[in-house]
């Protein structure tokens, strides 16, 4: 095909010139229509960017709202608290996507000052802009969807959370009334099992002076349960009374239990030195185990079993 200029040569002189202008003035209203076109095609993706924005203003103040919610429960969500982290890096990304659409229509605009060849070149830039802002709208739909689930499933864990404080409050309520319940359950035993030291006791003041003679022991006078003064204090003692062992008078202190142990060993020791470093010591109880016989039979203490005790 031949250049305008060729076919202008060939023209007489005197329409040449008119018919020259008459093609430029063509020219510049195509090229000036084909910008303008451009042109309203920018308006028309920048309007559809403002709308994209309000979305996005309207997301993140939904994500700020779920945010200052997720604080208040993430001691006890640690799982919303995840979800929600990979909500806000989606959001992140998304965000980085916008300010890279925005410097290519930036530099859209820039380019709207070059030659044709440059118009269209924009022209295919345009379209491919067209492109990522339909991907960019879809993206921020399946966002919108995907903070309104997080907000459901938000508002079913705060149900779960509150069933679980209701049940935990009821399962403190039944554990308050089993320890009241156990607090009843101790007083009773320990009042059974001061009933049967009692009757332990009793038995062991009558028949002790009979079986004491046996270890070379007389008992002098009657023995008794008591309260003793000692240093402006009373102990109470199980069986207390006197009695003559190789011709020399002694205190003689006896206590009763129904099961003994070396720290109940130690303790009445204690009690007996408070009241005569030289008491004759008598510990009375059911059954003695090996290991009990020996540490009695080292610290001087004579054991009686309850058998040997009269009904």
């Amino acid at each position: 095909m031949r250049k305008v200029e060729e076919i202008l040569k060939d023209l007489p002189e005197n329409i040449r010139g008119p018919i020259f202008e008459a093609f430029i003035a063509f020219r510049d209203d195509v090229i000036l229509k084909e910008i303008s076109e451009v042109k309203q095609e920018i308006s028309r993706v920048w309007k559809a960017i403002e709308e994209l924005a309000l979305a996005q203003k309207r997301t993140e103040q939904i994500i700020q709202k779920l945010a200052e919610e997720h604080e208040k429960l993430k001691e006890e969500v640690r799982k919303l608290a995840e979800a929600q982290a990979r909500t806000e890096q989606q959001v992140q990304k998304l965000m980085e996507a916008q300010a890279r659409t925005e410097q290519q229509v930036q530099k859209l605009t820039e380019a709207q000052a070059r030659t044709e060849q440059q118009i269209q070149r924009l022209a295919e830039e345009q379209e491919r802009l067209r492109d990522e802002v339909r991907k960019l709208a879809e993206a921020q739909m399946r966002t919108e969807q995907q903070v309104q689930k997080l907000a459901k499933e938000h508002e079913k864990l705060r149900e779960e959370v509150k069933k679980l404080v209701e049940a935990q409050s009821e399962t403190e309520r039944r554990l308050q009334l089993l320890i009241k319940e156990h607090e009843k359950t101790r007083e009773n035993l320990a009042g059974l099992s001061h009933t049967v030291g009692h009757l332990l006791e009793d038995r062991a003041i009558k028949s002790l002076p009979k079986i004491l003679k046996k270890y070379g022991i007389e008992v002098v006078g009657e023995l008794s349960r008591d309260y003793i003064e000692v240093g402006g204090e009373y102990i109470e003692v199980n069986i207390y009374g006197k009695a003559i062992k190789d011709g020399k008078e002694y205190i003689l202190v006896g206590e009763a239990k129904t099961r003994v142990s070396i720290k109940a060993i130690d303790e009445f020791i204690e009690k007996c030195d408070l009241i005569s470093k030289e008491a004759i010591k008598v510990f009375i109880s059911y059954i003695f185990p090996p290991h009990i016989k020996e540490y009695a039979k080292e610290k001087r203490i004579i054991l009686i079993p309850s058998y040997q005790l009269e009904l």
